[in-house]
């Protein structure tokens, strides 16, 4: 089934308000959501025991690959650190430029699937890879190649910034979910076999750097995707919700107000207001009006 169809070509002044606030929100909520650090190794050691469990370990192999191979690994460095910040807003704007009709349904998807995102960094607060006993055999690419990019040895951010960053919102992956969106409008939207193409790339490119820099679990990445799809699944009706509280919003003013001028009031027939003064073509009588 279609989304319900936007009723006026989205503003950009409105639009950019609303994903700074959203994303401010998000941002300020992550630090808020920050997770005792006993309870966070404990939730990423329980996840590593899971997947050795289930044979979906691959995080150790790219990692030592990452590790022992700068030329992967430093650009996987980059991505990790960049990408994210330019991809999803560049789809963003081109959504907006070029596919007016769909940038609604598509925002309202990666706003509600960002905060699903951050009940979890809430709910289950969890240490990375990296940031394991180093006996779990696991080396953070993000420190070893610091020399080469603006990050430190604190997740991506910025040298100095670190402690503006939750290193323990691990569960669910966002750089995956948020990359999976990407891709979903590359393939539906995108006109040329190369967009779709990149469309599938981009998310799976995305997976192999989250957990070979060993900033997530191959869980988290399932975690991120799951996100998506139950934000996808609560646009439509959020989408709807949204319309009818629009629609009651612009009509409240008008709602306990007669139409009418007069409020409903008549007067008698040969009545006149007070004041009020005849037309001349009214007169009809003889009576001159200075008698009167």
């Amino acid at each position: 089934m279609p989304y319900p169809a936007p009723r006026h070509r989205p503003r950009w002044w409105t639009e950019l308000t609303l994903i700074a606030v959203v994303y401010a929100a998000y941002s300020a909520g992550r630090l808020l959501a920050r997770g005792d650090v006993t309870t966070a190794v404990g939730h990423g050691m329980a996840i590593l025991r899971a997947e050795k469990a289930l044979l979906l370990n691959a995080e150790h192999p790219l990692n030592r690959l990452f590790t022992q191979t700068p030329a992967l690994g430093i650009p996987a460095d980059f991505a990790y650190a960049s990408l994210h910040y330019l991809v999803t807003p560049a789809i963003l704007v081109w959504l907006f430029r070029r596919r007016p009709a769909r940038y609604h349904a598509a925002r309202t998807w990666l706003m509600l699937s960002t905060l699903l995102g951050l009940v979890g960094f809430t709910l289950l607060p969890t240490c990375p890879p990296r940031l394991l006993d180093a006996g779990q055999g696991f080396v953070d690419t993000m420190a070893q190649y610091s020399s080469y990019g603006w990050w430190g040895g604190e997740a991506s951010a910025p040298r100095g910034l670190g402690a503006m960053t939750n290193q323990y919102a691990a569960m669910p992956s966002l750089h995956v979910g948020w990359a999976l969106w990407c891709g979903v409008m590359l393939w539906r939207h995108g006109r040329t076999p190369l967009m779709k193409v990149l469309g599938v790339a981009y998310p799976l490119l995305t997976t192999l750097v989250v957990m070979g820099t060993a900033n997530h679990y191959f869980l988290d990445a399932v975690a991120g995707a799951a996100v998506m799809g139950v934000g996808a699944l609560l646009t439509r009706p959020a989408m709807r919700l949204a319309d009818r509280v629009r629609t009651r919003v612009r009509a409240a003013p008008y709602g306990s107000k007669s139409p009418i001028v007069s409020a409903g009031c008549e007067t008698s027939a040969g009545e006149r207001i007070p004041g009020q003064r005849t037309s001349s073509a009214g007169a009809d009588d003889s009576t001159p009006a200075a008698a009167r």
